[in-house]
């Protein structure tokens, strides 16, 4: 269990942040892909839009056109039907004069003299004259050509990460394919003579190897291209070996356990012997022997070894370098307040991140319950939850205290 405690050298987060901004930049080379297989890429070039969208004003509405004009010369609202209908992908044929009105569809363009639409619910219609609601306002429910992107606007900048709607744009602006960046690889290895493979005989002493499976998991979230490299037995030669061949092969190299200053962590000499790391104590709870630098080259992230450690830890400051690395602009993880529903006191220095469950509470409004235990060690603490709460340097909560929530959901 992480204990509080107080050490001068432990970096602070945002010192950490700030590092990694400076240390890395995109390193993956650019192609273009069919649309569908551009989600959670990262865009390599803006996107201008071609087209004004709508490309043409149009109906939003089930209803009646004509020219506003007409209200103020006619009684009572009453128009002169038309008889052309119009429907979505037909092209007027004629323009509407005032005085007049003509049947309209959702989505269909307006015909030229028309500025509002009557929903036809609000209408009375005979078979030649249709009379409208006087009171309506001129441009109701008209879509007006480029009220929603201009021609030449850009609408997709570089480096964002693309989801189900940026696809849905880019479909509406006509494009059948995007340039994105390549996936990052990210070589995978877990450090340890206590893990075994899940699936295989677990001996006295043994635990099965959790954290590989989800680290390879969340980069499959972040939609990189893991690579796994197993499980490797704690002595130097081995470790060392094993991060050189992960660094052939992999853009960037993460490990799992062997970060502290034990006998038996050999990932830090492994490291120095291969690179040089440039932090590797982070002032957080959980999770302080956090390595981050760089072999053969390579961009290179240790993470702790209990489990609840090693995901916090990713998520904190291995995704943000991850995403950076991949060309994303947009890489810190994002939370909210909330209020607190428990009580909770810190005598330490480092700062806390708590596995939280948000419940609603009885005047309606959200709140955040702290899990039963602080344990780095407790896997269910991460199953049983819904994101992390951040006290940042609070060292007090009680009950109704606005607390800072980074759902699990938004890290993905």
């Amino acid at each position: 269990m992480d204990c509080c405690e107080t050490n001068d050298e432990l970096i602070p987060l945002e010192n950490a942040w700030a590092q990694l901004d400076q240390m890395f930049s995109s390193v993956v080379a650019s192609h273009k892909v069919p649309l569908l297989d551009a989600l959670d890429c990262i865009l390599a070039s803006s996107v201008t839009s071609p087209i004004s969208l709508p490309p043409f004003d149009n109906s939003a509405m089930d209803g009646y056109a004509f020219a506003h004009e007409s209200l103020s010369k006619e009684q009572g609202g009453r128009l002169r039907l038309v008889s052309e209908r119009l429907s979505a992908g037909t092209t007027p044929q004629t323009p509407l004069g005032i005085g007049e009105v003509v049947r309209i569809f959702t989505g269909a363009p307006l015909p030229p003299g028309a500025d509002t639409v009557a929903m036809q619910e609000h209408c009375t219609a005979t078979d030649s004259t249709v009379t409208v609601p006087t009171n309506i306002e001129c441009g109701t429910n008209c879509r007006l050509s480029g009220s929603d992107i201009k021609e030449g606007s850009q609408v997709l900048g570089h480096g964002r990460r693309l989801r189900p709607q940026d696809l849905a744009m880019a479909a509406a602006m006509g494009f059948d394919s995007l340039e994105v960046y390549r996936p990052l690889r990210v070589a995978v290895l877990s450090t340890g003579n206590e893990l075994h493979e899940p699936g295989s005989r677990l001996i006295d002493g043994g635990i099965f190897d959790a954290n590989r499976y989800a680290l390879l998991s969340l980069l499959r979230w972040l939609g990189c291209t893991p690579i796994d490299k197993g499980i490797i037995r704690d002595d130097l030669h081995s470790i060392t070996e094993a991060l050189r061949e992960a660094a052939e092969g992999a853009d960037v190299v993460i490990s799992s356990g062997g970060m502290s200053v034990g006998e038996e962590d050999h990932v830090k000499p492994a490291i120095t012997s291969l690179g040089k790391l440039a932090f590797w104590r982070i002032n957080i709870k959980p999770g302080k022997p956090v390595g981050i630098g760089e072999i053969l080259g390579k961009p290179f992230i240790g993470l702790p070894g209990n489990p609840v450690s090693a995901v916090v830890t990713f998520n904190l400051l291995a995704r943000p370098a991850l995403l950076r690395l991949a060309g994303c602009d947009d890489t810190m993880p994002v939370s909210f307040q909330v209020k607190s529903g428990f009580e909770h006191s810190c005598k330490g220095s480092r700062r806390e991140f708590m596995r939280g469950r948000l419940i609603t509470s009885s005047d309606g409004n959200a709140t955040v319950e702290k899990f039963r235990t602080e344990s780095s060690g407790v896997l269910s603490s991460l199953v049983e939850t819904d994101g992390l709460i951040d006290l940042g340097e609070t060292k007090e909560v009680n009950i109704g205290d606005l607390v800072s929530f980074m759902p699990f959901g938004m890290l993905r």
